[in-house]
């Protein structure tokens, strides 16, 4: 017995080897790229998982789960650094893991996310050590001058997504690109949108996608929570929506939206004023704003949360009430 035992821990550590060779072969070997160069960007704030497949689905091919085993055994994981990264013919497994620990970038990338409010984003641009900061010290309102935007406000005017830009840029040229961005999806969206829309002008229908963006986190609702709020501002009802106060509230808010805060008016509170609110209270992704400009075909004028990240929707008052009852109230 003690003869089969050290049989089985030889061939054990024979495969061990066997494999531990065969992996350390892979990771010298040049990589297949779907062309050279190729140029992925990796987010920030990726986990070393996350970096595997946005290198996959960049090009550079390369399984995930190899890449997040070779920077574990690299010891790299917590050192891979965001950035926009160039790969050449000829690069190995072990040479994208030292580039992306070195922080060799050829681009740096600001992410901009969906929902955020303009200040957030203003913050995560103020953070870029990489950027020049030529807005340092204007308002909001001479921010939008200095980029050519007509509208004062920023508030929802921006679009949501990562962005990439040389060492020593402005600020001026990533909020301009985020801008233009913005205009070219919103009269995509505009241009497409269904017949009879509460809207008179597609700025009426991008604060509408900010409420959504706000409402939801469930991409398949959206259409469904956008087709409440047209179906509210057809009948000229309130749309009571509580996103729009706690923005009206501002930083100010706690995190606790009471009732006091319901009824105190603000040009954003939607349960004291009927119709959309002045300026939008985020900034919208391309599925609210896909939803705001194509409600889903619905009669639906009322919803709540289930608790479970899915909403119930209701045509009338006393089915909302019982939903409500069952959802919220526990009843």
């Amino acid at each position: 017995m003690t003869r089969l035992f050290i049989r089985l821990g030889l061939v054990v550590l024979v495969l061990a080897a066997a494999v531990a060779g065969a992996f350390a072969w892979w990771a010298n070997q040049p990589l297949g790229l779907s062309a050279s160069p190729v140029e992925v960007v990796i987010k920030p704030n990726s986990s070393v998982a996350s970096v595997g497949r946005q290198l996959q689905r960049g090009g550079v091919g390369m399984d995930p789960r190899l890449f997040q085993l070779l920077a574990r055994l690299t010891g790299h994981g917590p050192d891979l650094k965001a950035g926009g990264y160039t790969f050449e013919t000829g690069i190995t497994p072990l040479g994208v893991i030292g580039k992306l620990a070195r922080g060799e970038v050829t681009h740096y990338v600001v992410t901009v996310i969906e929902g955020w409010e303009f200040r957030k984003m203003r913050a995560a641009v103020d953070a870029s050590a990489a950027l020049r900061h030529d807005t340092q010290g204007m308002s909001d309102a001479e921010l939008m001058k200095a980029i050519g935007a007509t509208e004062p406000a920023p508030e929802g005017m921006f679009f949501p997504d990562t962005y990439l830009f040389a060492r020593g840029s402005s600020d001026i040229e990533l909020y301009r690109h985020a801008y233009k961005a913005m205009q070219r999806r919103l009269n995509e969206a505009w241009n497409a949108r269904a017949a009879d829309l509460p809207y008179k002008t597609p700025y009426e229908a991008l604060v509408m996608a900010s409420i959504v963006e706000k409402e939801t986190g469930q991409a398949a609702e959206r259409p469904m929570i956008a087709a409440v709020f047209v179906n509210r501002l057809r009948k000229n009802m309130m749309l009571q929506t509580d996103p729009t106060v706690i923005y009206g509230i501002g930083e100010r808010f706690d995190g606790n939206l009471r009732k006091r805060d319901l009824q105190t008016d603000t040009p954003y509170n939607t349960y004291t004023r009927t119709g959309l609110p002045p300026t939008p209270i985020a900034l919208p992704g391309l599925a609210s704003l896909a939803a705001a400009t194509a409600p889903a075909s619905s009669d639906a004028l009322y919803f709540v949360a289930r608790g479970n990240g899915t909403s119930h929707f209701s045509n009338t008052l006393p089915e909302h009430n019982r939903a409500v009852d069952q959802y919220q109230r526990g009843k």
